[in-house]
């Protein structure tokens, strides 16, 4: 979080970082300064610093290409214990992309939405998930997320997505 090289943005609420292992050409996240290990820990004071996360990534990702489809999410079962959200182009063109838990990480329900996060924080006050349902969801056949046709490889899946046309509005 302290890199230099690595750092986008900082203000007093947030610290927004390039992801040092990107799974897309454009692959930021979006960190709290609060303490807040995880989406179990969020409560519904947390709401509003989650929209201000949201609303810097949709700014951020406008800044980085205009045309550019981006998804705005969370991992539900994450890689470091600090709550972050990712920013992340729909392209998925990175050498960083390795394998089928990095992709399935990011296509399948195993990847949350930044709304879907809030609209539940608004309702019942917490986040609360299955941890065992979405680690199958890594193991799961490999897809195309844009016309969920199965691909067998990583290499096969990058060449097929490259036909898509993925500069659409973001979601």
């Amino acid at each position: 979080m302290n890199d230099p090289d690595l750092q986008v943005f900082s203000d007093e609420q947030i610290t927004v970082i390039k992801d040092k292992y990107p799974k897309a050409k454009y692959h930021f996240l979006i960190m709290p300064k609060k303490n807040i290990p995880n989406l179990k820990s969020l409560k519904k004071e947390d709401i509003d610093l989650l929209k201000y996360m949201e609303e810097k990534g949709r700014e951020l990702a406008k800044s980085s290409d205009a045309e550019r489809q981006f998804r705005y999410g969370y991992h539900s079962i994450p890689s470091m214990s600090h709550l972050h959200l990712h920013v992340i182009s729909q392209d998925f063109d990175s050498p960083c992309l390795k394998n089928k838990k990095h992709w399935n990480s990011f296509t399948t329900e195993y990847f949350v939405d930044s709304k879907d996060i809030i609209k539940t924080l608004e309702k019942i006050g917490k986040v609360e998930h299955e941890s065992s349902h979405f680690t199958s969801l890594l193991k799961s056949d490999l897809r195309c997320h844009i016309c969920k046709k199965e691909i067998k490889t990583i290499p096969a899946l990058k060449t097929h997505i490259q036909q898509h046309s993925y500069k659409t509005t973001d979601t």
